[in-house]
């Protein structure tokens, strides 16, 4: 185990320097991915229909495939929003199966009805009607396919948080060691243990600037960098020094000592701005707790 992080050890790492590029490549991989496939699904539809002789345009094949694709396309934020609340986990997947499951028919449904629609569009543009079939029995065939790339989309997308979190660093609290008797209050910890990339060190609770939920993961703000703690907002706001860990937000809490300015808004809200430059949001519900500290 090593010691906390030194000077050299908060050197820019290759995560650091993905970070700005971190939304363009996520964007990317989808857009390239359905590109791709929608290229690949058209032409294969058009061979087999050339060899079968079956008597349908040309532009015929790029429509379905295309229509899919951009309507399939056009719903990744909403599985990724909604991964973030119904995260799947190991030790969570039994809860999290059944939400899932709602989800991947929510999903075809707006999938349907959405491919559905441009395929008329496009079909009405050439002069021809789109005829979709009985409704009941075409969308059980839909949901078939659309249950599969459901789960794909979701396994493909929680693999991908679970490299990023391995890859920025992975907290947990620090274990008491067993003989400890058990406190008598809730635990305060008063360091945790970063994992990453097969590397430990600890890093000083006090030593936290913030904390902003994210899902079924809070992250602990430190010396610029966050790293993701598998808790809740709530749990850690009972554990933290209430002298010194405030919640100002429903998502977020700070270190009263790394406050640099709190700016007033009209709207009865505030603005938290860190001695790093990083600025907080302070709803007006918890805005009381920093009046000692605004008045100071």
């Amino acid at each position: 185990m090593q010691t906390p992080p030194t000077a050299d050890a908060l050197a820019p790492t290759s995560y650091d320097r993905y970070r700005p590029w971190r939304r363009p490549v996520e964007i990317g991989f989808w857009v390239a991915m359905y590109l791709v496939n929608a290229t690949a699904n058209t032409a294969t539809v058009w061979m087999d229909i050339r060899r079968l002789h079956l008597g349908f345009s040309a532009w015929e094949p790029a429509v379905w495939e295309w229509s899919s694709a951009l309507v399939a396309l056009a719903l990744v934020p909403a599985v990724v929003w909604f991964t973030q609340r119904v995260p799947l986990h190991f030790d969570t997947w039994k809860r999290a199966l059944p939400l899932h499951v709602a989800g991947s028919l929510a999903w075809s449904a707006l999938h349907v009805a959405g491919m559905v629609a441009l395929r008329e569009a496009a079909y009405a543009w050439q002069g021809t009607d789109y005829d979709f079939g009985p409704w009941p029995r075409e969308f059980l065939y839909e949901y078939l396919k659309d249950a599969r790339s459901y789960a794909s989309l979701v396994l493909t997308i929680e693999a991908y948080r679970w490299l990023l979190r391995r890859w920025q660093g992975e907290a947990s609290v620090l274990d008491v060691p067993d003989d400890t008797p058990a406190p008598a209050v809730p635990d305060r910890p008063e360091r945790f243990l970063v994992r990453k990339l097969g590397k430990e060190f600890l890093i000083a609770a006090n030593d936290v600037e913030a904390l902003q939920a994210a899902g079924n993961y809070v992250n602990l703000r430190v010396r610029g960098r966050d790293y993701p703690l598998r808790a809740t907002m709530a749990t850690l706001e009972q554990q933290l020094d209430p002298a010194r860990f405030v919640r100002v937000h429903r998502s977020h809490m700070v270190n009263l000592d790394s406050v640099a300015e709190i700016e007033p808004l009209d709207t009865g809200d505030a603005r938290i701005l860190l001695r790093d430059g990083t600025v907080v949001p302070c709803s007006r519900r918890y805005r009381d707790a920093l009046r000692p500290t605004a008045d100071a």
